[in-house]
């Protein structure tokens, strides 16, 4: 099994958790046999979820684009690094390559590929879990968000609860195995 993590190339605020919590998950996939896929940097919390799974053994596949690798940017410890020339190219390369999805704290890039992604599973372009890793509660006010998207009628019930929403990594990869996407309503 591949899980691909979305996150950020920051650590975030200082003192935060948030590079201690992407370390553990990484070492928490390897520990449970799941290969990581992800952005390829060594930065941020990019690199920290690269590296728990690489202090374990765990096996961990980057995908980068070859401008940000010619910036120094790429993890040198990979089991494998797959150069795309885009962002776009990027993306689909990690979909491709996971059998489900979870991001961690980040910004503009992380929120656009965790949309995409459930939009694809809404459209019933795949059936794989995907889901908001919550640390320090920083994804409450977009959950908020989100359910206020709902009730105003925008996103039906049955996606919402596509969406998983867990505190901690264990959580989050217990419901991943018990996910099962909603019937497809566009055929």
């Amino acid at each position: 099994m591949r899980i691909a993590v979305f996150c950020g190339s920051a650590d975030g605020r200082e003192g935060s958790g948030y590079k201690d919590a992407a370390f553990r998950l990484g070492v928490l996939l390897a520990e449970r046999g799941i290969e990581l896929v992800y952005g390829g940097a060594r930065v941020g919390l990019m690199g920290a979820v690269a590296s728990g799974a690489l202090s374990v053994g765990g096996r961990v596949v980057g995908v980068l684009p070859r401008g940000l690798a010619e910036r120094e940017l790429a993890h040198p410890e990979l089991t494998e690094l797959r150069m795309v020339e885009t962002m776009h190219q990027r993306k689909a390369e990690m979909c491709d390559l996971a059998d489900g999805f979870i991001a961690l704290p980040g910004g503009v890039g992380t929120f656009e590929e965790i949309f995409e992604v459930w939009c694809w599973g809404q459209l019933g372009l795949h059936r794989k879990p995907f889901g908001l890793l919550n640390i320090d509660g920083y994804y409450e006010k977009l959950v908020a968000f989100i359910r206020h998207s709902s009730d105003e009628g925008f996103v039906r019930p049955e996606y919402v609860r596509m969406l998983q929403i867990a505190d901690d990594a264990e959580t989050m990869l217990d419901a991943f195995e018990r996910y099962r996407a909603p019937a497809d309503k566009w055929s």
